[in-house]
């Protein structure tokens, strides 16, 4: 659908990558695809010279930048011929891309139910607390392609990674409480020089996890972090940066609380009893419901036998 010329011009701000297609995924099925969220200008799929066959990526441009932020929110690790599709921006390159916004914010993530909880599952949940880098990542057999039952999670901050702990750790996803902490440093060398298989060392030899000290000072003083949030927008794709409001709490809101919807609207609360008053009485139970009227009223009474006036004694004459 697009020519060379036009990849080379196309706008890359509202220019979408869309990996780990499946072979049989046509260029023709992704205009349909994406159309659905907005208005397409070209569509893009690298192919071999010799078998004619794509690569298994593509790149969508929509006519709005608004409309490339929104699929990524909307279509990432939605499945298609049922691989999970990778969406992000094209303009994030290796040098000043997501790759560099790695800090070490990786969760992981326990006790998942394998039936039900996929990465679709894992991105829409945990993404309400942060910006995450990479599609979130669930290890799977290699012969079955089973879940086994755990997975990983990156964000770009520390701030996101301890809020989605606080608020995740034990709780339920699909009836299974889950394990969310921070997972264990791979690719360390021990003091042997050998590469630690389960993750990085620390003192005394015990296996190290992200969420260090020095992690979190390394990612305070992240130069890209400033470059990417303003240049490529990935703190502006919608992304909600504070934890999700739906979850349930026990706890009333707070005296002058804000309105999580609209934060220039206070929560109403009830004004205070006066000196001496009594608390309201509680309210009367509600009425028990009406009877389903969907079903047939019962049949009318059969009428009464007509009476034998014959039994019945003459009425008396008339007077004189």
């Amino acid at each position: 659908m697009a020519t060379l010329a036009n990849v080379e011009h196309r706008n890359q701000e509202a220019t979408c990558y869309v990996g780990n297609l499946d072979p049989s995924v046509t260029e023709d099925l992704l205009v349909e695809l994406f159309t659905q969220i907005g208005r397409v200008n070209s569509v893009h799929m690298p192919k071999d010279k010799l078998t004619g066959l794509h690569s298994g990526y593509g790149f969508i441009e929509f006519l709005d930048i608004n409309d490339a932020d929104y699929a990524i929110q909307i279509m990432s690790m939605v499945k298609l011929y049922t691989r999970p599709l990778r969406v992000s921006k094209s303009s994030l390159d290796k040098k000043s891309g997501s790759g560099s916004l790695d800090v070490g914010a990786n969760l992981f993530i326990g006790n998942l139910d394998p039936a039900d909880v996929d990465e679709k599952l894992l991105y829409d949940t945990f993404s309400a607390f942060g910006t995450i880098i990479r599609p979130p990542k669930i290890m799977r057999d290699d012969m079955t392609n089973q879940s086994k039952g755990f997975g990983f999670v990156s964000y770009d901050s520390f701030e996101a990674s301890d809020t989605a702990i606080e608020c995740m750790h034990n709780q339920y996803l699909c009836n299974r409480q889950i394990t969310v902490q921070y997972a264990f440093k791979k690719g360390t060398s021990s003091s042997e020089g050998d590469m630690v298989a389960e993750g990085g060392r620390g003192p005394g030899g015990m296996p190290e996890r992200h969420g260090s000290r020095a992690e979190r000072m390394l990612a305070a003083a992240n130069p890209h972090r400033e470059f990417l949030s303003t240049k490529t927008g990935l703190s502006g794709t919608g992304v909600q940066k504070v934890p999700n409001t739906m979850f349930a709490t026990s706890a009333p809101p707070p005296m002058g609380a804000r309105n999580p919807l609209n934060a220039s609207i206070p929560i109403p609360m009830p004004p205070p009893l006066p000196p001496g008053a009594l608390p309201p009485p509680p309210m009367p139970p509600a009425p028990p419901p009406l009877p389903n009227q969907r079903f047939p009223m019962p049949p009318p009474p059969p009428p009464l036998p007509p009476q034998n006036n014959s039994s019945m004694p003459p009425p008396p004459p008339p007077p004189p």
